[in-house]
């Protein structure tokens, strides 16, 4: 099951991308301080208009990549 990991962010990047609501960081009750100043979009989904966003998939030996997705016009 962890080899579809990265397969299955990458698929939930694209959705948010689609549908324009951010998943949401669960279980996220007391955010430190330096938080502040940031959205970690707590405990549930939110609409907004992404531009791009980042899918980064770490493996073991080393096997490292990250994806830029943004919507085609």
């Amino acid at each position: 099951c962890l080899g579809a990991a990265g397969g299955i962010e990458a698929i939930a990047t694209i959705k948010a991308i689609e549908t324009g609501m951010l998943h949401p960081t669960i279980n996220l009750e007391n955010p430190e301080e330096e938080l502040n100043d940031l959205d970690p979009v707590a405990n549930k989904a939110k609409p907004h208009r992404v531009k791009a966003a980042i899918s980064s998939s770490f493996g073991f030996g080393g096997h490292n990549s990250v994806l830029v997705f943004a919507p085609y016009h």
